[in-house]
């Protein structure tokens, strides 16, 4: 599976994005799914999860309550909805979908778990 991840841009601390992560050559409602970051000179952390089958899904303490992952299975994408940003959240955005099986909750938020990476999408929370 190919995974491209777009959405990211310049934002205001408060404001809000939607990261869109699309999916070829597969269907994605077949794969967990996450989200990873990684800031400048900071080794890459997990950020959100949902587990092939709902309503399975995780988030680092630091996003929780603020942003939200979410599929579209008709459309073979999967979303996270940021909102209140920080500056703390900058950085390049990844979408990531774990292998075949279906993982135990904490393999989740090992970046170990996930076989197929997009390129990563940036985001700057500035004012």
């Amino acid at each position: 599976v190919q995974l491209q991840a777009s959405g990211g841009g310049l934002v205001q601390p408060g404001g809000s994005l939607r990261l869109s992560c699309s999916a070829s050559g597969s269907t994605l409602s077949s794969y967990g799914v996450g989200w990873f970051r990684q800031a400048p000179g900071k080794e890459r952390e997990f950020v959100a999860a949902r587990r092939k089958n709902a309503p399975g899904t995780y988030y680092a303490d630091s996003v929780k309550g603020r942003f939200t992952i979410s599929r579209d299975n008709a459309n073979n994408r999967v979303y996270l909805q940021m909102n209140n940003l920080r500056p703390e959240d900058t950085a390049v955005y990844y979408c990531a979908a774990a292998g075949p099986g279906n993982p135990i909750s904490s393999a989740y938020f090992r970046s170990s778990t996930y076989l197929y990476w997009g390129q990563g999408t940036e985001v700057t929370v500035s004012s």
